[in-house]
């Protein structure tokens, strides 16, 4: 919270980073809870539509960086730093498996801007066009990782095969994540970050 709060800016804007499994949602949840003058933006709103990533052979893959709109998110992340009027964007709806436009906003009150996702650190364009005042990677050692994420699917009703289609899926992205992304000015190692089956 002292880093948070030592940023010398009208609007401090905190990446969360780190791979499925490690507890982002849980984080950013918590922090924005702490803060009362705080936001939540998950990059999940930037989910291309399953109908999309069908057309283009990508739904086995959802979640992968290229099933994002990257360059989408960029032009968000950059307008996230200037206070000003209502700044609108996309949610994710997980019951239904798609975003929703104009589904958050970010008002001018919001002082701290919390973002969420697996890619925010990601070492290539756009990703490292985005800067933030402030970013934190959330280090989960692998085994760790596997039981969460297993936890998670069979949590939302997925068979054996389904757990393991997405279980190898998730892993293949926390690979990317963990190994392609920048430094973070904080890095917590570990299980500090709890989370629950179908968090984070």
């Amino acid at each position: 919270m002292r880093r948070i709060n030592a940023v010398p800016s009208d609007r401090t804007v905190l990446a969360v980073a780190g791979a499925p499994g490690s507890g982002k949602s849980t984080l950013a949840e918590a922090l924005v809870a702490r803060l009362p003058d705080a936001v939540l933006v998950p990059m999940d709103g930037f989910h291309l539509d399953d109908r999309v990533l069908e057309e283009r052979g990508l739904l086995e893959r959802k979640g992968a960086v290229e099933t994002f709109d990257a360059e989408g998110f960029a032009v968000l992340a950059g307008r996230l730093a200037q206070p000003g009027g209502d700044i609108v964007f996309p949610v994710f709806d997980r019951s239904r498996e798609l975003a929703v436009a104009g589904a958050g906003v970010v008002a001018p009150s919001h002082r701290v801007v919390v973002v969420e996702g697996n890619y925010l650190l990601l070492d290539r364009p756009p990703w490292n066009r985005v800067r933030y005042d402030l970013s934190v990677w959330l280090d989960v050692p692998l085994p760790e990782l596997r039981r969460r994420l297993e936890a998670r699917w069979h949590a939302l009703g997925k068979d054996e095969a389904g757990v393991a289609a997405h279980l190898a899926n998730d892993l293949a992205n926390a690979q990317i994540a963990s190994t392609a992304s920048r430094a973070a000015d904080v890095v917590l190692v570990g299980e500090v970050a709890h989370q629950e089956p179908g968090q984070g």
